[in-house]
């Protein structure tokens, strides 16, 4: 799904840019969650199974990216942990 041209001279792509801080969590959490959702409700009428190959492709995003940020520990995912008002 992601083909080379969106990474940088670094190797890095936008995904990895986002999570780097480019974007807070609480973005990175939205923009994953959004796309999910775009892709699920419109598969049917719009691309069919590619469209469900990208909603799997933002899930799993979202699952490394929950999983390397909560370091695999289960916590209240409406906290920002680097919010200092938590």
């Amino acid at each position: 799904m992601k083909p080379d041209y969106y990474k940088g001279t670094d190797g890095k792509d936008l995904f990895d840019r986002f999570e780097a801080g480019l974007l807070t969590v609480d973005q990175v959490r939205g923009f994953y969650t959004g796309n999910i959702i775009k892709y699920l409700t419109r598969y049917q009428k719009k691309n069919g199974l590619e469209d469900l190959d990208k909603a799997e492709t933002y899930l799993s995003r979202l699952k490394s990216f929950e999983t390397a940020h909560l370091g695999g520990v289960q916590h209240d995912l409406q906290k920002d942990p680097a919010d200092p008002k938590v």
